[in-house]
């Protein structure tokens, strides 16, 4: 689950080096997100970077898919940016969070954006995507 990029490259998240960002959760030993909006950040860069098991690792047992087959979308689609519109909860102390976001990605050239919010749950210490409403 590390990142492919340098460390000292843009985070896809827009949050500034991706190792002082979402890199410093993106690798196999590193330690969980610590709000809902990091991980959802952090799986923004995730998608940006092809990190699937990261997605797959951070995604709720209970909504996980068996698969993304990110590989089919290399080079297909390419993610360009990322604004958190609002957060509700999904601090340390919560043990739920919502996050409303715009991702912006372009799908065979051609320029998109997902508007989505998200729902997230924290077990035992970690934050987890459950599932998200597309606006």
């Amino acid at each position: 689950m590390k990142p492919k990029k340098h460390a000292n490259a843009a985070c896809p998240c827009g949050g500034g080096e991706l190792a002082a960002c979402c890199g410093r959760y993106l690798g196999a030993d590193a330690p969980p997100a610590p709000t809902a909006q990091a991980l959802m950040r952090s799986r923004y860069s995730a998608y940006a970077l092809g990190l699937e098991a990261y997605l797959l690792a951070t995604w709720h047992p209970s909504t996980r898919p068996e698969a993304l087959r990110l590989d089919e979308d290399a080079g297909v689609v390419k993610w360009i940016g990322l604004e958190v519109k609002r957060c509700e909860a999904g601090l340390e102390a919560d043990g739920e969070g919502v996050v409303e976001f715009v991702a912006r990605c372009k799908v065979g050239g051609k320029a998109e954006r997902m508007h989505e919010t998200s729902r997230f749950l924290r077990e035992d210490g970690r934050w987890y995507y459950v599932s998200g409403l597309v606006a």
